[in-house]
This record gives C-alpha cells, structure tokens and sequence, in this order.
C-alpha cells in the first residue's frame, strides 16, 4: 500500500535502450544466480524472489538469499512476500468480473453503490465513479488520509472510508495526478456492498484460486510456515523489523504472493483474461479497460546517470502504470510496505512479464534485477544496473542528508518557545484523523495518536514554537515537527506538522493535518 516511492524512477529509465525487439529467447539472462547474488550484497538484501514469465510459460520462479537475517533458512519459490500496491491490479480485476456480470458499470457513480459515500467537494461526490476509484486523479493530495491506516489504526475500514468527506482536495477533480490508497479501500467497500463477499473473500475465491495461486494470500496479516520477515535500515543498519498486518490496507496492499503464483498471475494478465484450462478469468474488454491510460502522470527527467530518451507518454490505468519503451506498451508498478519493496513489468507486445520480490526496502535492488531481465529478453544493449543504481541511491542518500543538514543549520538554538510547556498541552483535533493528545509529563512534553497506537513519541524543542515528535518506536523513520501558532492573546490557535526529512514516506501525511484545540463541553 505504502506506495510506490520507486516507480517514477522506474519509469523513466526503461527508455534507454534503443535496441529493437528482435528475439523470442525464453532462458532467463546467462549467469543470472551470480548476478542476483551482486544485488543481494550490494544494496544490503537478505533474500529476493523472481518471477520470470515468457510466451506464456514460466522462464524462472525462483528464491534467492535468506527469508530472514540471523537465520539460514533459504527463501524459494513459494516464500511469501507482501506485493503491497501490486495488489491494485487484483482490486481493478475484480471491479473488472463485477462489471462483466453486470452489477457495477466503470462509469457509474460511486453513490449508486454505497449511497453513504461522500468526499468533501459535493460535486465530487455526485461525480466520482467506480473508475475514478482506481486512477489517482480524485483532487486528493499524495497519499491523503494514510494516517487513518498507516501505521495501524483502531478505525475498521468503513470508518476510514466514511471520513474521506473531511479531506480537503489538494487540485481540481480530475486536473492532476495524485497518488493515494484511500480510493481503493472504497473500492473494496464497493465490491462488498455489491458482491455480498468482503474484498478479502471476493479476491481469494473469485481470483486468487482461479488462477491457481493456492500459496497467495489476501490478507496481510495472514502468516504462515514459509514467510520471509521485514527489514530496513533503521539507524543506518538493516535489521528485521515487526511486519505491518493491519488488514484495513488490503485493497489497496494486501496480497502476499511468491514467484511460483506471482508467475501465474502474470501469464492470465498477458493472456488478456485467460486461464490455463482455456476458459476465462475476465473478458478481453475488461483487458482492455484495464490496460488503458487514464490519468497523464508528469514524466520526470532521467536521472544524470543514465543517458536516453524520456518516455511519449506515462499514466495511469486501472491499477498499473502505463508507458511507452521502445515503442512498446509497458504495464508496470512497485508497492512498498514496511521491510518489503516490489516490482512488475509486462510487456505484452512481447508477452514478458518480470516480478521481483524482496524482503528489504531497497527500489535499487528490485531496479537493478528488473531491468536487467528486461534488457536481456528485449536484446538491448548491456547497462551494469548494479552500478547505475549505486549512484542513483548514493545522489538520493546525499540530497536527503543534505536537506536535513540545511535544516539543522538554519536551526535558531538560542530562540524558545512563547509559552510554558503546560500551556502546550492539551487535546486537539482534526476534522479527518480525529484527536491528537498532548500531555506535559515531569518537564517534558508527550504526543500521542488516539487513533494509532504505534504513534506516541516525545516532543523535543526545536526553535521557537516547534517542536519535533520523536516516536518510541524508531522502526517507524517518521519523525515529523509540529509548529504552533498563537491567537492574539496568547491562546494556541493550531498546530501543524511536517515530515522532518524527505526519506520519511508520503503515506505519513502529517502536513494534511490542521489541529485546532479540543473545546471542552
């Protein structure tokens, strides 16, 4: 769910190669457990899974590396791993069979299906269609309301969705592209109130068994003999850290998956809908419907180590990216939830689809494997990924350390707060998360989440009238300031928050969060 910090890099590297198509080679790249083993060790992975499809066969379903650190069990091809958002493509598909069976339409409003459905623009919510739901161009801003879900919440996922009404759109309805995952726990309430089964059950029965993906999962908190465990760097060294299993994510990041079933998958989808019996899992139209751009996403310039064009076009479709390579239709997309990244690639002028699993946050080491079966199959010309992705994490490590560098040294340490810490203290609220708590304990302040228990942290002075959460818990890398601002007599007005550093992810959307003291009755 905690999406797709890789993708946009992702995009636009895949046009540097402008070697044409010439080959229909099915072995996967010479060397490959070698060069896998590169990755591993370069950008600090523990273990990796690989899904390789090719004219509709199975190439390579293989583990690579250890499920866990400190421990020897190997991963293979039936560990699973959290997808994370390449489970949209799952959400979309069933939209897709409800569509077919008459029950929804692509274009009908979200209302006709949940009456109770309301986003903060009225005409927005009259307008929004079950469409909309999957293609990031609602006016909400990068990943609004992630707060409600991310980290774990105490809300149940109709409650999430009923609060969409509170959040203030950040552009025009359908004028931009913004990413967000609350769209698609809406979704998931869709197909509940029109199918009778929850998302969860709707997925496994009506997808994931047809399919045959019997190891998958659709629930992220489902756990199982052969798991791979989450890990990040967390204080500069990676280690395993606690997996995130809230189950109110799952249309938008729940499937856990392995190479063996994340081959499958990919063969339905470039088989427009067909299954290995011959019958259908979904129509060529609703193929079509899926696969088609929607909403135009900015392409980025190519980063400075990579020479080549950028891509004619790049948007989104019905849960995957769509973009040019080569003069060829790309579907692709990466998810990220804590401790695991992924990737898909397909290809269908080529009929190549390419999964990459892995059970650390690295894009560069997914990137790196992508792309490199990606080349070998489509005969490009050879790039050394490996290295290509050292710098670009290098240049994104440097500008980040740089940019909280700059804002310790613009940092006032002789400025102090206008007020006693006491007077800080209070309850306070906004009008989509709820209550926020501040309480002032032995001289020092404490905030903590009502609605997320996982957020509870200490506030240190920063300057002035701002000060920096520190969470308890140090897996979360979220550290955020918060700034008061004062009435004119003194009295608090609000409070706001921001990220204290850009590798913080977007899902911690505390910038949306305006907090206004609680009145008491």
């Amino acid at each position: 769910m905690r999406a797709l910090r890789f993708y946009i890099a992702v995009g636009c590297v895949l046009t540097l190669a402008p070697a044409a198509y010439t080959q229909s080679r099915s072995d996967p790249p010479a060397d490959f457990e070698v060069y896998v083993a590169r990755v591993l060790k370069a950008f600090d992975v523990p273990g990796v899974s690989v899904a390789i499809v090719k004219d509709g066969r199975v190439a390579l379903a293989k583990g690579y590396g250890l499920r866990k650190l400190g421990e020897s069990t190997p991963v293979d091809a039936q560990t699973l791993f959290s997808v994370a958002s390449n489970t949209k493509l799952f959400t979309a598909t069933a939209l897709g069979l409800l569509v077919e069976e008459g029950k929804i339409a692509w274009d009908a409003p979200v209302t006709t299906y949940l009456p109770w459905f309301q986003m903060w623009d009225p005409y927005v919510t009259r307008e929004l269609t079950i469409r909309d739901l999957l293609v990031h161009r609602s006016g909400l801003g990068l990943g609004a309301g992630d707060l409600l879900v991310w980290p774990a919440s105490n809300l149940d996922r109709k409650e999430v969705t009923r609060r969409l009404r509170f959040i203030r759109p950040a552009t025009s309805f359908r004028s931009a592209y913004a990413y967000d995952n609350l769209l698609y726990l809406a979704a998931g309430e869709v197909i509940e109130a029109v199918s009778g089964q929850t998302w969860e059950d709707f997925v496994r029965a009506r997808i994931l068994r047809k399919v045959g993906m019997t190891t998958s999962t659709s629930r992220i908190s489902a756990t199982a003999s052969n798991q791979a465990s989450a890990h990040a760097a967390v204080d500069g060294k990676v280690r395993p850290i606690a997996r995130f299993d809230s189950d109110n994510t799952n249309p938008a990041g729940g499937i856990q998956s392995n190479a063996d079933d994340m081959a499958r998958w990919m063969i339905v989808q470039l088989a427009r809908g067909k299954l290995a019996d011959g019958s259908r899992l979904f129509s060529d139209s609703t193929w079509q419907q899926l696969t088609t751009l929607v909403t135009p996403m900015p392409i980025d310039s190519v980063p400075p180590d990579f020479q080549g064009p950028k891509p004619d076009f790049y948007g989104y479709a019905l849960g995957s990216i769509v973009r040019d390579y080569r003069g060829r239709k790309v579907l692709t997309h990466g998810g990220s939830l804590p401790g695991f990244v992924s990737q898909v690639v397909m290809i269908p002028d080529a009929n190549l689809g390419v999964a990459v699993l892995t059970n650390q946050e690295s894009g560069a080491a997914f990137n790196a494997i992508a792309y490199h079966i990606v080349e070998h199959y489509l005969d490009a010309p050879a790039v050394d990924w490996i290295d290509a992705y050292k710098k670009i994490s290098a240049g994104q490590n440097s500008a980040a350390v740089q940019a909280v560098a700059r804002a310790a040294l613009a940092r006032n340490t002789a400025s102090r707060s206008s007020l006693p810490l006491s007077q800080y203290a209070g309850t306070y609220t906004d009008d989509w998360y709820g209550d926020i708590v501040i309480e002032e304990q032995d001289g020092r302040l404490t905030i903590r989440f009502t609605h997320t228990p996982a957020l509870v942290g200490d506030l240190e002075h920063w300057q002035y009238d701002t000060f920096v959460a520190k969470w308890r818990d140090r897996e979360l890398r979220a550290d955020a300031y918060i700034t008061f601002a004062l009435n004119p007599d003194g009295t608090i007005e609000q409070a706001k928050m921001v990220p204290t550093s850009p590798t913080v992810d977007f899902s911690y959307d505390f910038q949306d969060l305006l907090l206004k003291p609680k009145k008491t009755p």
